[in-house]
């Protein structure tokens, strides 16, 4: 579940860069009143921490999402 959280945030920091290098515009900081703005500034430190979180999985071994019980459910349907 958390992968999910830090990927997504990782998006919306992905998207926002994006916007930043094409446009020279920053959605964050356009939507939170400024860059300097506290809201903002949680925003960047989340896209942050979502980063070094995700560094991890580079070293995890691949892992089944689903459970085996679900897996198993679904194949009975078949």
């Amino acid at each position: 579940m958390m992968d999910r959280i830090a990927l997504f945030i990782l998006l919306i920091g992905g998207l926002n860069w994006g916007l930043v290098g094409l446009f020279r515009f920053d959605a964050i900081a356009w939507a939170f009143g400024g860059s300097a703005a506290v809201i903002s500034r949680l925003i960047y430190i989340l896209v942050a921490l979502s980063a070094v979180w995700c560094i991890s999985l580079f070293f995890r071994k691949n892992e089944v999402i689903e459970s085996r019980e679900h897996h198993h459910r679904d194949r009975r349907f078949d």
